[in-house]
């Protein structure tokens, strides 16, 4: 009943969360606009608000069409419903010359229609359902009640989620409500059609483009980084101090059961250890030391798939009191997580029998890293065998806070998070953490397995100096083609396009007719890409779904014939030297799929 408590608080405090306050003019704006029908206008966008995050969780939770539609589908969705929005306050003329009203008079609907437009009912659901998608990754307790009540028990997971709901159109309401009591004492909108709503028009159409263009996301990073109220750790305290009484989903042990704190549990049965047993040798930080050092980690959230468990579900918390736990971020088609891989895979074969547990979170960046067949080939070709999870909603990744690939989590056998690092490099630093964190775990569970010494230095790993690599990433699709220049960035559909005589540094250059993408760029006959880098390797993500051979030369020599079919990363220039180079890459047939270049 507890959490009953805070679902509805946790509702409340979503309101004041970063992540919301950008897209509260959107809410207030559309109930103030009209002062004859202010109030009614509240409550119908704020209700719809709410059954849209209850809906829309519901469609998660028991739809797989919807599991695998990226998140930026919802954000343009949202964007474009505001910015129409926006244009209609700002252009009342919009309305009425939009065909399907025109069609409802043609079919002497008048009446309805004249009420239609007076109070644009309709208008205000879409406006509330819109907002629905965002709002529901703002709370903690949100992603709780969808990880761990839901799968477990639905009809309490429902309530807990309409609570959840109740509680943030409440708040919402008073907001709305205050607002609309300011206007009228000030009677800033006596003309509904005058420049009020046309101001709020305006507010519209600046919130719809930040949706779009992500800009609400770094000034919530900014309101942050400013010291303002973090409502998220609120909630993560709360969920604390409810650890024991929550419900625990199938895939996760009766002493975890929130995700964002996993510190209070105790040791698993059948381990006699506690946070008074003597440790013999070694000393150790107690549990409360811990605390006031580290973060608890989380567990894994709402996951989409599981390679090298059998088929079954894996968590973090299973493991607390028994192991360590190396999380290993990373996606396939990255080559700085497969220049980290070797280490990884090194470790588990060293340190598996030792008590340390490695799970590799696979976060797609393309859409063709969602597919669970993709992703199990290559496990497979990579050789990887510790338990691989689909994160492919990003789900435990935002629960981490993480932002990179690729990225190590090392949890020890209390749930903390004893070392993080970040991108390549630094293998040492790790597996000297792994050894400290493995030395705790036999001291305090009487293991007598010997340690192994020394660090790993695995074969096939590829050495970079990345002070002397001095071109970034590189993206063919529309939607961050920021190098592109010969063509129209950031833009969809066909291009004829050529090469000129004189190029620049990393400038990303195509000829022939290419057909742009979101996440790639096509070529539609023969066709070449150019583009001079200072690095010594080159890595291409690319595919062809009737498989395309490609000739590549080095600063104007024959250098190899690439074949190019599976979505994944190709290794195009291995080379000798760190330095400047011009790259060409001759494609002889059409239906070569380009999505990046990385270097090394």
């Amino acid at each position: 009943m507890f959490l009953l408590f805070i679902s509805f608080i946790a509702g409340v405090l979503t309101v004041l969360a970063p992540c919301i306050l950008p897209l509260l003019p959107v809410i207030v704006g559309r109930s103030l606009t009209d002062p004859t029908v202010s109030r009614r206008r509240a409550f119908v966008v704020i209700l719809s608000l709410g059954l849209s995050v209850v809906v829309f969780t519901l469609i998660l939770k028991v739809s797989t069409l919807f599991l695998n539609v990226p998140q930026s589908f919802w954000t343009w969705l949202s964007g474009v419903i505001i910015f129409v929005f926006g244009l209609i306050m700002i252009f009342p003329g919009i309305w009425e010359s939009l065909p399907f009203t025109s069609a409802i008079n043609r079919k002497g609907n008048e009446v309805m229609m004249e009420g239609y437009q007076k109070n644009n009912f309709w208008g205000d659901v879409l406006v509330g359902a819109s907002l629905g998608p965002i709002f529901s990754a703002c709370s903690p307790t949100y992603f709780v009640i969808l990880a761990t009540v839901l799968p477990v028990k639905p009809a309490l997971g429902i309530v807990y989620l309409l609570v959840y709901a109740l509680g943030l159109c409440l708040a919402l309401l008073v907001v709305v409500l205050a607002g609309q009591h300011l206007m009228k004492r000030l009677n800033l909108a006596a003309d509904s059609h005058g420049w009020f709503k046309k101001i709020f028009g305006i507010i519209f159409i600046l919130v719809a483009l930040a949706i779009v263009t992500g800009f609400d996301k770094k000034l919530q990073i900014s309101i942050l980084n400013s010291g303002f109220f973090d409502v998220t750790k609120v909630e993560q305290k709360l969920l604390g101090s409810n650890e024991s009484t929550t419900p625990a989903s199938s895939t996760e042990s009766a002493d975890n059961t929130a995700p964002e704190d996993n510190s209070a549990a105790p040791a698993a049965p059948g381990n006699p250890v506690s946070a008074t047993t003597p440790i013999p040798g070694e000393k150790f930080p107690t549990p409360a030391e811990k605390a006031a050092k580290y973060q608890p980690a989380p567990d894994i959230i709402d996951p989409t798939g599981f390679i090298n468990t059998g088929g079954q579900p894996i968590s973090i918390s299973e493991f607390k009191g028994k192991k360590v736990v190396l999380v290993d971020i990373w996606t396939y088609s990255c080559i700085n997580c497969l220049r980290t891989l070797p280490y990884v895979e090194s470790w588990y074969d060293k340190y598996k029998d030792q008590g340390l547990q490695i799970i590799g979170l696979h976060d797609p960046e393309f859409s063709f890293e969602h597919v669970l067949a993709n992703v199990e080939d290559a496990v497979a070709r990579l050789g990887v065998k510790y338990p691989v999870v689909l994160d492919n909603d990003f789900a435990t990744w935002k629960a981490f806070g993480n932002q990179y690939w690729p990225r190590e989590y090392l949890i020890d056998m209390d749930g903390y998070i004893v070392h993080d690092h970040a991108g390549e490099g630094d293998y040492d630093d790790t597996e000297k953490a792994i050894q400290d964190a493995l030395r705790e775990l036999h001291a305090r569970t009487g293991s007598a397995a010997p340690m192994p010494t020394g660090v790993v230095n695995p074969s096939g790993t590829i050495p970079v100096d990345f002070n002397k690599v001095g071109s970034p990433e590189t993206y063919f699709g529309s939607e961050r083609n920021v190098y592109l220049a010969n063509g129209k960035q950031s833009k969809d559909g066909t291009q004829s396009l050529d090469v000129p005589a004189s190029i620049s540094g990393n400038s990303l250059y195509l000829g022939g007719q290419w057909n742009f993408v979101s996440e790639y760029a096509e070529n539609d006959g023969g066709g070449e890409i150019v583009y001079k880098y200072n690095a010594k390797n080159v890595y291409m993500v690319a595919s062809s779904d009737q498989g395309a051979d490609v000739d590549v030369y080095l600063d104007g020599v024959f250098y190899k014939t690439i074949h190019i079919q599976d979505q994944k990363l190709y290794d195009i220039i291995d080379g000798a030297d760190y330095g400047i180079h011009t790259l060409k890459i001759d494609i002889k047939s059409p239906g070569l799929k380009a999505y990046t270049f990385t270097f090394g």
